[in-house]
């Protein structure tokens, strides 16, 4: 696999980081700012939906600009914009550099995937993008302790900061070891948009949705899962986070390898079987030590083992707008969080957070339902095609 995809790894590590790295200190923004905890909270919604938002915007925008430089210039927008929400000395002002953050970072994240796909063999596809959803993964399940540390030990500005750090190093490597990438053949706008129109696609973004919102229903509310379920809280609960981060982390490679080696469609379909298992089974171990985590690892894991292969699958599925389609399938996932989080917040309110995982469980069994009835389009398109030849 090609040495570059590791740099790719850790620019998506470090610009994914952000969005959640706050999640561990509202208190102490809430504070600081003198607003409303669900004020600040907001911060993390406005974050998503921004990102969501954005990222097929912008890659329609820059379609015609060179890879590298174009990765150059928005990380260092991003981290002016870091800067900017750790010196904000307001509300509206941490707001609107956290929709700049947002925003630049899309876009880099995109980037990262498209640049992993392209750069390498095609037999080593799916490892490559399940590097980089390693990355993206890890900063996702890391965020939080990270900014937690952090900002507990030198204030809440001090996890931005180490992010514009972070940052300005990324720069330093892609400047340094990555060579140029010249974009694709841009492919009409009015086409990429019709892509959409094709059933298969449609449903494999949704595939996306469905999955990841029926994932945050319960992993935004675990604490109070673990916590009420278990009585656990302090440092276990902290070993129970590390425990999921490194299953989650570890998931995006695996499930890129076994994409590659066993194909995409058999991939997306396992571990979405096993995904919604181990949500429906987990408040059912909660009793026995032994048996939760390891129905959490398997929890964990298949939280983003699917990725690889879903990016893999729309590659295959529409070569001609394939960077646009990551693009979507990466919006698709952040407006699962946000829905996820969303619907989450209903449910532990109306009845129990043990109801959180039964409704997440649901959700990611019917995105197993789109993806099967994808493959059958995909199926009737070939047949279709194989008659009239």
């Amino acid at each position: 696999m090609d040495k570059r995809v590791y740099l790719l790894t850790i620019v998506s590590f470090v610009v994914g980081m952000v969005e959640l790295i706050i999640g561990g200190i509202l208190d102490l923004v809430a504070a600081d700012l003198n607003v409303s905890l669900g004020k600040a909270g907001l911060l993390i919604t406005i974050f998503s939906l921004v990102f969501a938002i954005t990222a097929p915007i912008l890659m329609i925008v820059t379609a015609k600009f060179e890879r590298k430089r174009l990765m150059l210039f928005f990380l260092l927008l991003f981290s002016l914009s870091n800067l900017v929400v750790a010196f904000s000395s307001v509300y509206s002002m941490l707001f609107v550099g956290r929709m700049l953050s947002a925003a630049s970072g899309s876009l880099l994240i995109i980037l990262c995937l498209t640049i992993a796909a392209n750069i390498g063999s095609e037999k080593h596809r799916g490892r490559a993008i399940g590097f980089v959803s390693m990355g993206i993964s890890g900063s996702i399940v890391l965020g939080v302790p990270i900014g937690l540390v952090l900002g507990n030990t030198f204030g809440w500005r001090a996890p931005f900061l180490f992010i514009v750090l972070l940052t300005l190093l990324s720069m330093v490597g892609v400047y340094f070891f990555m060579d140029k990438v010249q974009p694709k053949p841009q492919v009409p706008i009015k086409e990429q948009i019709n892509s959409l129109k094709e059933s298969k696609i449609f449903l494999a973004h949704s595939t996306t949705f469905l999955f990841m919102a029926g994932h945050t229903i319960l992993y935004a509310y675990f604490t109070p899962f673990v916590k009420e379920t278990m009585g656990i809280s302090g440092s276990w609960l902290s070993v129970i986070y590390f425990v999921f981060g490194i299953a989650a982390v570890s998931g995006g490679g695996i499930g890129g390898t076994i994409s590659d080696r066993f194909g995409t469609k058999r991939t997306m379909l396992t571990t979405l079987i096993l995904f919604a298992a181990s949500i429906f089974i987990l408040p059912l171990t909660t009793s026995i030590w032994p048996i939760f985590i390891i129905v959490m690892i398997i929890w964990g894991m298949m939280s983003w083992a699917i990725t690889p292969a879903l990016q893999s699958y729309l590659i295959e599925s529409a070569p001609a707008t394939a960077d646009i389609q990551q693009s979507l399938n990466n919006s698709a996932l952040h407006f699962g969080i946000a829905f996820g989080s969303f619907i989450g917040s209903i449910v532990i309110e109306q009845a129990h957070v043990e109801q959180n995982a039964f409704a997440g469980g649901v959700l990611i069994s019917f995105s197993i339902i789109t993806i099967l009835i994808s493959m059958s389009k995909t199926a009737v398109t070939r047949k279709h095609k194989a008659i009239y030849k």
